[in-house]
């Protein structure tokens, strides 16, 4: 018989990638004294492992703080502490991935574990918006963009919650407001942070983030009448929806039922919207649809374009380029090109393979992701990676840098050619579209003006 009480308190390991992994401890184990956490163990970022979750945002139960391990090392933790639970807090993972993780969990002797939603969304007075993607790298940001301007544009009080990216000082980045371009310097931030931020202020918008996202929601409720929850990579909102607003991309049919935890997101969504449709996929867009009806039959399905602008497309036109992509869409996120690549061809550039040039960390990043032939991936989450990325541009012999992030990599380094900044806008292809979805939400909450 299984001793399910081989501890006074249950020993618990979190597996994360300094996001959901602390939501998932400030909400449900902090200060919860029938559990103790061991230790985080740290994913697909580099530089958060062999640090301290500090004991300021621990709590009372934890007064030296808690280890932050690398992953490899899980297994060997459960046995050395003889550990309970093993809770899984990170996304953008395929259900054989998780298959694969709790496999390895339970042969090591000890229990998995998945926080749900309704132990870890927090309830805010304020209704809530939120975009989430059922892959990392659908369009949601565009999306996100999209409500928000709507939103302004009616003159309603909103305030922008993004999904953590903790890489920097914990303290620090406890709870962030961010206005200005001073406050990404402020709080250290990364290109993976600019790239979801920078937008936002250049809409004149606030955007709250960090760590501790119950302490951040009694600072936003205050004078915004919604709050528009943007999401990272496929992850669970961590404010409970009043409108769950879920992105799939049409070209990459069947992740909306094969990832974790996209496919939670498909099935609690009010609204799926399939992101990246054309002609030419119209296969893939059926086969989604086909999914959605089939796991959440009462959602409302928006077809849409992602549509690409180049300020100055000559400047593109038959010229040797370079691609630059935004990270974690081209890393963990699986694909192998985004808007940079496809403004790349469509003005009829010589794209320039740039792994040769490849110096410092991005010469292991295009050996552990052999599908990236084309694009540079922004990995800006130290400043030796920022350098080795400066470095890889300014080698590679081409004419133009074509950047499709979101971000204005020139705030960040020093580059000895012209960069072409793409922008891409979700545009709706039928009825009812993001602002009567938008309208219809703002009529059934009369409280807000």
């Amino acid at each position: 018989m299984v001793d399910f009480m081989r501890h006074e308190r249950k020993r618990v390991i979190i597996m994360g990638a300094g996001g959901r992994d602390f939501h998932n401890f400030n909400a449900f184990f902090r200060d919860n004294e029938e559990y103790e956490v061991i230790a985080f163990t740290a994913s697909q970022i580099p530089g958060i492992e062999n640090r301290v979750y500090p004991p300021e945002l621990a709590g009372k139960l934890y007064p030296n703080g808690i280890p932050i391990h690398s992953e490899e090392k899980l297994l060997e933790l459960v046995k050395k502490y003889n550990v309970d639970y093993v809770v899984l807090s990170y996304s953008d993972l395929t259900h054989e991935d998780v298959g694969h993780i709790y496999s390895k969990v339970l042969a090591a002797g000890a229990n998995f574990l998945i926080l749900g939603p309704e132990v870890t969304m927090l309830k805010s007075k304020k209704p809530v918006i939120a975009v989430t993607a059922v892959r990392t790298g659908s369009g949601k940001s565009s999306v996100s963009r999209k409500i928000a301007r709507i939103l302004k544009e009616k003159n309603v009080k909103i305030a922008v919650v993004r999904h953590p990216m903790v890489y920097g000082d914990f303290l620090k980045q406890r709870v962030q407001i961010i206005r200005t371009y001073s406050d990404l310097n402020k709080y250290e931030c990364t290109f993976e942070e600019r790239e979801e931020y920078e937008h936002y202020i250049e809409m004149g918008l606030t955007v709250y983030a960090g760590i501790d996202y119950g302490e951040l929601l009694k600072i936003v409720e205050e004078g915004v009448d919604i709050i528009l929850w943007d999401g990272g990579n496929n992850d669970l909102p961590f404010y409970k929806p009043d409108l769950h607003i879920v992105v799939a991309d049409a070209l990459r049919p069947g992740q909306e039922i094969l990832t974790f935890p996209g496919e939670v997101n498909a099935r609690m969504a009010h609204v799926v919207v399939i992101n990246k449709v054309t002609e030419e996929v119209d296969e893939n867009v059926r086969k989604i649809e086909e999914n959605i009806r089939k796991i959440n039959p009462n959602a409302t399905i928006i077809r849409a374009s992602s549509e690409i602008y180049v300020d100055e497309p000559e400047l593109i036109k038959g010229r040797k380029a370079v691609i630059v992509e935004d990270g974690p869409t081209v890393t963990h996120g699986g694909l192998s090109y985004g808007a940079g690549y496809v403004a790349a061809k469509k003005y009829g550039a010589e794209i320039v393979d740039p792994r040769p040039y490849a110096v410092g960390y991005l010469k292991l990043i295009y050996k552990k992701y052999p599908h990236l032939e084309y694009v540079v991936p922004t990995l800006g989450y130290s400043l030796q990676q920022i350098r080795d990325f400066e470095e890889t541009l300014n080698k590679i012999p081409a004419d133009v840098i074509i950047s499709g992030t979101p971000f204005n990599m020139l705030n960040m380094v020093k580059v000895n050619k012209p960069v072409v900044h793409i922008r891409y806008e979700v545009k709706e292809l039928n009825r009812p579209t993001i602002n009567e979805i938008v309208e219809e939400f703002l009529s059934k909450n009369k409280e807000i003006d």
